[in-house]
């Protein structure tokens, strides 16, 4: 039997976005001590998790492939972030960075990419390795690309809605927070089992 499974962006989602002075723009945070998980994040990926469902991590990280930040830098962070995640007993079936950009300035990263979301190259990757429905699977995150990409797989969407990104394709659903993403996936999961 296939398992469905929720593919959750990072940034914006599972944590805060930080403002960067240079650009004047909320992005990715650019060292480990600016990684703070969003308040109800880690109760939403328990239930997710005490419910069966694998959480696959899939997000767009290019601060190295533009020039602002190392890759030691972005391997801090994201230790940082699973460490959090453990504490809390949470485990990511799958952990999937994307860290090419079409406009980078490092060799080897920069231009067009498989795996850059909105491709759904990732979701793929994961179905055919762990044999998941994507029909049945989720996808949680808050930027268009995010939207674009589980349309691309057949995987229904809820986007977090944010104050500064509320533009693009439509989601399945559109909530404020990753609280409210879990609580509509856990009831229609009940529901499916009446």
């Amino acid at each position: 039997m296939k398992r469905s499974a929720i593919f959750l962006d990072r940034d914006g989602v599972l944590n805060a976005l930080v403002l960067n002075p240079a650009t004047g723009k909320p992005e990715s945070p650019l060292i480990p001590e600016d990684l703070r998980l969003l308040d109800g994040v880690l109760p939403a990926l328990q239930s997710l998790q005490a419910a069966g469902y694998p959480l696959v991590l899939v997000s767009n990280q290019p601060n190295y492939a533009l020039g602002k930040s190392t890759l030691a830098t972005l391997n801090a962070i994201h230790q940082r972030l699973t460490g959090k995640l453990a504490r809390g007993g949470v485990a990511l079936t799958r952990v999937a960075y994307c860290l090419h950009h079409p406009k980078g300035v490092v060799d080897g990263y920069s231009g067009l990419c498989i795996c850059r979301k909105p491709s759904p190259w990732f979701l793929l990757r994961a179905r055919d390795d762990f044999g998941f429905s994507l029909s049945e699977s989720w996808m949680i995150g808050d930027r268009p690309t995010d939207m674009q990409c589980a349309r691309a797989a057949g995987v229904r969407s809820i986007r977090i809605a944010s104050d500064f990104l509320n533009d693009g394709p439509a989601a399945d659903y559109l909530v404020p927070s990753l609280a409210q993403a879990a609580g509509i996936i856990l009831a229609q999961q009940s529901t499916a089992q009446l």
